[in-house]
């Protein structure tokens, strides 16, 4: 289950035949491979939708209308619903809409976000649209169209945008919260047919026993038991297949003419409105489809296309085929649908099973629900929390665990409280419907403004598939007093946190950006900027990709000295899915050579993982001494003395770094970091050195150290520049972050004051500080204070 690189050999330009035939093989058994393993990985909650889908359609308001009429309807509908969304929707469309072969709301947003100005976030920079990520699409010439210029021009509709992307991915949480309640409490049931000795109390105990396994386990990773997903569901597939043929040909063969759409006339003419509410029921058996495109970006389009194709959907079809035939003949069994079609003899393997592939279907749910956080945070619109790399080989499968214990306690509550499957199923579909209709219209914007077609193109597709589903939606909302609530408050709850974060980040940046240093006064401060200039470097890490920012003159005016090579670093968020390491690093100059002060700026996508392999600082002294370089030896960076210092960057990708010879680089390992301690006279210092390693045994550690190449025909200024690079990470590197306060101001409405005093400030206390998110070393930070009125 790799990732998808994006990357692929070209064939000759004159293949012969049998090379070609190679291509294709090679091609082709890859894929075929890669929907194997999507099958434990992606279709684990669809193919499990069989164990509820027709007792929660026919208890309650169907309850009269128990008959065979009925049950050809149901199935037709279920049929059609199948072909319709997931098949032509999902498989034909949506799937095709991949970000860099990423897939998801996000991936959607990203896309708009790329080719049309929607973010609210204004630190895109025109270097950002020179990855070579950033161009993936069919064309990169935009066209200017009144509706794009339309929304381009209204911040409320951006933010209207926002908050349905939002909505969308909340609803996204929902169902990591409510998939595994339905899934495992289903499953369960099945005690109950066989076994009455079980109470419904003993069944809960049962069901909640196996959810605290399930979330207990996920700090594991996925991949270490992914290899026993696909045999799972496939196991599962067979089971559910041969189960439904079995049943179409021993109760009832004329199921197939339940095919035709005319049994969905006759199903709403004898039901009426008690079928329009019953839709809620048959809803459900689409529910996981949002998987397929939500994880795209461990397949490829194609093996996920031919697992639906040719192994999910038939089996799903015969299956559901068979249960309409079973019930047509059995129509007491509809309370206990699944199980009681399953032939004895067979029951209790199939019983096992059913809950193996329930507890996969909820695994990759949870998996989903983590990927969604952490891209919610990439783009600003979540608090900083942990997110743990659970494989070195598949990219992507992370772990948070402060979501996992939310979600834990949230699905032990439903289970508990509502103890139903049908009630959770009300829920459950709300969810799901919501965000296939919010995907539907975000796919329609993608269609006009990525795709570049016709307008009247995307307003067909959108229009035929919101008929569809808004019809679903509708049925759904009628049972939001049955347990359809759940997903609303939840999604209310983590949209509103959302929101409140970016709200907050939003505003924080701004007063960066209208309160930076005015590159006139530093100039006019001349080299040493009026102060002293120690040795060493020092980083100052702001969200700023421009200008200086105002927490350096904060902390110059209370101590007035500072390091003699400055680094402004600023770590961003770019709108596609990965950044290449060759790509990551932007390196520029803030003012005139003599001043050693420059700018960093650390790029990542909003699916890459920030590692921790303690080698930032080598890689970026490689990188400015690459650029000091690079400078020297291109006029057009060093020849305009009159133009703007700040704003001329340059990629410096890490290739070049390996390749170049701007600094010799020598690593050896010490057991001791800190040997000016040691031979200090001090005995104070001493002392504390004793006690410090007495507490703390000698590590070994990797020390690097850079040397200046004997080159002769180096110029003298880029010779004594590079020196004063090495000198200064010699002395040692010091981080200097803002420790701030935001406070919103004594004018502002009592809504902002209760969103900012309270909302933003309450997350910021509680959630993991900038420096663990960034990796910064204790022992190297300098935290300024400082207070933001916004």
């Amino acid at each position: 289950m790799e990732p998808e690189s994006g990357i692929s050999t070209p064939p000759p330009r004159n293949p012969s035949p049998v090379s070609l035939f190679q291509l294709s093989w090679v091609n082709l058994s890859r894929n075929l491979i890669l929907a194997y393993q999507s099958l434990g990985v992606v279709y684990g909650d669809l193919s499990t939708s069989p164990l509820y889908v027709y007792s929660s359609t026919f208890i309650g308001k169907l309850q009269n209308h128990h008959n065979e009429e009925a049950i050809f309807g149901a199935f037709s509908l279920i049929f059609w619903t199948l072909t319709l969304i997931p098949l032509l929707k999902y498989v034909f469309i949506l799937l095709s809409a991949d970000d860099n072969g990423e897939g998801g709301t996000f991936a959607l947003y990203s896309l708009l976000c790329r080719h049309a100005k929607f973010s609210l976030l204004p630190n895109q920079q025109a270097a950002d649209e020179e990855l070579s990520a950033y161009k993936y699409g069919p064309s990169t010439q935009p066209v200017g169209s009144p509706l794009k210029r339309f929304l381009e021009k209204h911040k409320r509709l951006r933010t209207a945008l926002l908050v349905v992307v939002l909505f969308g991915a909340s609803m996204v949480i929902g169902d990591g919260v409510l998939t595994p309640a339905i899934s495992v409490l289903s499953s369960v049931s099945g005690l109950q047919v066989t076994e009455k000795k079980l109470t419904n109390g003993e069944l809960l105990l049962l069901a909640c026993v196996i959810l605290v396994g399930l979330f207990a386990l996920q700090h594991f990773g996925t991949h270490r038991v992914a290899f026993m997903f696909a045999p799972i569901v496939i196991i599962w597939l067979v089971s559910i297949f041969s189960i439904g043929l079995y049943n179409i040909i021993h109760w009832n063969p004329k199921i197939f003419c339940a095919i035709s759409p005319y049994y969905i006339i006759k199903f709403f003419r004898e039901t009426g409105k008690d079928g329009w509410i019953s839709l809620g029921g048959i809803l459900l058996s689409i529910t996981g489809t949002e998987a397929m495109f939500a994880d795209l970006g461990h397949f490829t389009a194609l093996s996920i296309r031919l697992a639906f194709a040719f192994v999910i959907y038939p089996c799903l079809v015969v299956q559901y085929m068979g249960q309409a035939a079973f019930l047509s003949r059995n129509l007491e069994s509809i309370p206990n649908s699944f199980y009681d079609s399953i032939p004895d003899p067979v029951f209790w393997p199939v019983f096992v099973i059913a809950t193996l592939a329930a507890i996969v279907g909820s695994q990759a749910v949870i998996t989903a629900t983590f990927s969604i956080i952490k891209q919610c945070h990439a783009l600003g619109c979540f608090p900083r929390v942990k997110v743990v790399h659970t494989s070195k080989h598949i990219y992507g499968q992370i772990y948070i665990p402060e979501i996992n214990w939310i979600l834990m306690i949230l699905t032990l509550a439903i289970t508990v409280g509502f103890q139903d499957t049908t009630l959770i199923g009300n829920a459950y579909g709300l969810a799901c419907m919501t965000v296939m209709f919010i995907t539907a219209f975000l796919m329609a914007l993608v269609i006009t403004f990525v795709w570049q077609k016709s307008i009247l193109l995307a307003a067909m597709f959108l229009l035929f598939f919101w008929f569809i589903e808004g019809v679903y939606l509708s049925a759904a909302l009628m049972k939001v007093s049955q347990g359809g609530w759940v997903p609303l408050v939840l999604s209310v709850i983590f949209m509103v946190v959302m929101y409140i974060w970016h709200y907050g980040t939003r505003k924080k940046y701004n007063f960066d950006l209208h309160n930076k240093v005015s590159l006139k006064w530093l100039l006019g401060l001349g080299p040493s900027l009026g102060i002293v200039r120690v040795p060493g470097i020092g980083l100052v890490y702001s969200e700023l990709a421009t200008g200086v920012p105002a927490i350096f003159t904060h902390f110059v005016t209370n101590l007035p000295a500072f390091h003699k090579v400055l680094v402004f670093v600023c770590v961003k968020s770019v709108p596609v899915p990965y950044v290449s390491p060759e790509e990551r690093f932007l390196i520029g100059r803030i003012c005139p050579r003599p001043y050693r002060m420059y700018r960093c700026i650390v790029r990542y996508g909003y699916k890459d993982i920030q590692r921790d392999d303690g080698d930032f600082e080598n890689q970026l002294i490689q990188s400015i001494a690459e650029f000091i370089q690079m400078e020297a030896g291109e006029p057009q960076f060093c020849s305009s003395e009159s133009s703007s210092y700040d704003g001329r960057m340059a990629v410096i990708s890490t290739r070049s770094i390996q390749s170049s010879s701007s600094l010799i680089v020598t690593e050896i390992e010490d057991f001791n970091a800190s040997n000016s301690i040691q031979s200090s006279k001090s005995l104070t210092l001493q002392s504390l050195r004793s006690v410090y390693d007495d507490e703390n045994p000698p590590v070994r550690r990797r020390h690097v150290r850079f040397q200046l190449p004997t080159n002769p025909g180096m110029d003298i200024f880029v010779r004594e520049e590079l020196m004063d690079l090495v000198q200064a990470k010699e002395a040692g590197v010091t981080y200097i972050m803002g420790h701030s306060y935001v406070k919103a101001r004594r004018t502002s409405s009592f809504l902002k004051k209760l969103v900012i005093d309270m909302g933003y400030s309450f997350l910021r206390k509680n959630c993991r500080g900038p420096t663990v998110a960034l990796n910064i070393p204790h022992i190297n930070l300098i935290e300024v204070g400082m207070i933001y009125y916004v």
